[in-house]
């Protein structure tokens, strides 16, 4: 089975803002709803049964409503996989991830740059710390800032997967989104997977060659960052941009089936 491994709903009664915060932010205007449903018939339409579901709780006060939000998704769908969140300054961390646990929750999703830390903080290396092993954590890297000013960044990502060899690392938009050639140089090679969000309608040729000649193949993950993009559209740009660089389509598409086999049995 086909999976989407990096996909975004969010409640009801922020959709809207949600929405118009993305268009704000990336200057794109979203091709989905951010509603389930929306996100689960553009699934079937693009031939994909199974969906990773990620939020981010932009400071502490929202951890737990978020988690709340992860957790009912898993609820509504059991083609849905849902990440929960954490923040460098929650004040229990160890009591969140044990709800979390408890609830069945296996990732968490981390986003520097809108979470306002930056990956390499000492604050966020000890929460790495107290997180520990069992969870996939799924970890936005890159923007428009260079890499010393930017909250996240390939050299960032690979210093933490050094300091921090255990857990499953996720390094978002191939490594880096507009920070390619950096993922290159930097992390790509290491025990990361990449996965193809918000990278292939904008990463130039020679530097995608290059990426993909470096990085494992089987550390290669479909995402379609919905409601950013359509995965009917992604899965068609990975098939005329990725695949020609000798990767087997099929083979990207269950890649993160056989990453989160528990939560996805339908």
């Amino acid at each position: 089975m086909f999976t989407d491994t990096h996909t975004h709903v969010f409640h009801p009664k922020i959709t809207e803002k949600a929405i118009n915060q993305l268009h704000s932010h990336y200057g794109i205007h979203p091709q989905g709803t951010g509603v389930l449903d929306d996100l689960l018939a553009r699934a079937d339409r693009a031939g994909i049964a199974r969906v990773v579901v990620h939020t981010a709780a932009t400071d502490p006060s929202q951890v737990i409503p978020a988690n709340n939000w992860a957790i009912d998704m898993e609820r509504q769908s059991k083609r849905v996989t849902a990440f929960g969140t954490l923040h460098p300054d929650h004040q229990e961390p160890e009591k969140e991830l044990g709800r979390l646990r408890k609830a069945g929750i296996k990732g968490l999703k981390f986003h520097p740059d809108f979470q306002g830390f930056f990956l390499d903080d000492p604050k966020f290396y000890k929460l790495m710390e107290i997180i520990g092993d069992e969870f996939t954590l799924m970890i936005h890297v890159g923007d428009t800032l260079p890499p010393e000013k930017n909250p996240s960044c390939p050299l960032k990502m690979a210093n933490l997967r050094r300091a921090f060899p255990g857990p499953r690392l996720i390094a978002a938009h191939l490594g880096g989104f507009s920070h390619w050639q950096y993922a290159i140089e930097h992390l790509a090679g290491l025990d990361v997977y990449f996965d193809t969000s918000s990278s292939l309608s904008f990463i130039d040729d020679d530097t995608l060659r290059q990426l993909i000649a470096k990085h494992p193949s089987d550390r290669l993950l479909f995402g379609s960052d919905y409601p950013l993009f359509d995965p009917a559209d992604e899965v068609a740009l990975v098939e005329r941009r990725i695949v020609p660089l000798g990767l087997k389509l099929e083979e990207l598409l269950t890649a993160g089936t056989k990453l989160f086999p528990e939560r996805l049995v339908v």
